[in-house]
């Protein structure tokens, strides 16, 4: 597989690593001090993975609309107006975005949907992430994927922290608190607070290398899809992609 690689930090580095090691190509390396050679870059790959940042989106979605290159995004941070960005892309190119590509993740957030409904509105939902000190967003998009899988219609106030005299907890609440420190790679907690009872469920990441290999992993399926926008829980559990 020859990739066209976006966003060169430290997952830009490790799937250029994990990838020439399993026998792919790196057909075009890009970051901010390139971006501008998307401009002029001919098909060179067969998938463009970009885990860089939302600014470099506009130069992206181009060079996607241009050559027809599948898209596979890891970016996180990303608005209501970039994924509509994302969605138009679907005519063009097989394009699959995810904060997350970790497996485990994926099946966390598919037991979140099923009982979710169960727990609620008899528990208080709590969300809880923690990643290292040198993270630029905040909450996390793995946070804000399973906050969408407990909330899917949005019926709840989404509190993101809380300080000082803030007043009594309300029914229709959920909160989520972002930690920073160290090289924490990522953890996330969701916990149910019912009546002298608590259940919680945690994903621990011990190291990115997780995320790269189920990047690279679906990667290699988009690689060979026809055009459209495709859901990393509906590839992995089955079901109709948009």
């Amino acid at each position: 597989m020859k990739i066209v690689l976006i966003g060169y930090g430290r997952m830009g580095h490790l799937i250029e690593q994990t990838a020439v090691a399993a026998g792919d190509q790196m057909a075009a390396i890009i970051d901010i001090d390139n971006i501008n050679d998307l401009k002029t870059l001919d098909r060179v790959g067969d998938i463009v993975i970009d885990f860089s940042n939302p600014a470099a989106l506009p130069d992206v979605a181009a060079y996607v609309r241009r050559t027809g290159t599948p898209l596979l995004s890891g970016v996180t941070g990303m608005t209501a107006e970039h994924f509509a960005v994302l969605d138009g892309l679907a005519q063009y190119a097989p394009v699959l975005h995810s904060a997350n590509y970790s497996v485990g993740v994926a099946v966390f957030r598919r037991v979140l949907e099923q009982i979710s409904g169960v727990l609620q509105p008899d528990f208080d939902v709590e969300i809880i992430e923690t990643h290292h000190n040198q993270k630029v967003d905040a909450p996390s998009g793995t946070a804000k994927m399973l906050l969408d899988a407990i909330d899917p219609q949005h019926e709840y106030t989404h509190v993101y922290g809380r300080q000082g005299i803030c007043g009594k907890r309300s029914d229709k609440e959920i909160g989520i608190h972002a930690v920073r420190g160290g090289t924490e790679a990522g953890i996330h907690t969701v916990s149910f607070f019912g009546t002298d009872e608590v259940f919680e469920i945690t994903h621990r990441a011990a190291s990115r290398q997780i995320f790269v290999n189920g990047a690279l992993h679906m990667a290699r399926k988009l690689a060979n899809m026809p055009k459209g926008r495709y859901d990393l829980q509906k590839l992995l559990f089955g079901g109709n992609n948009s």
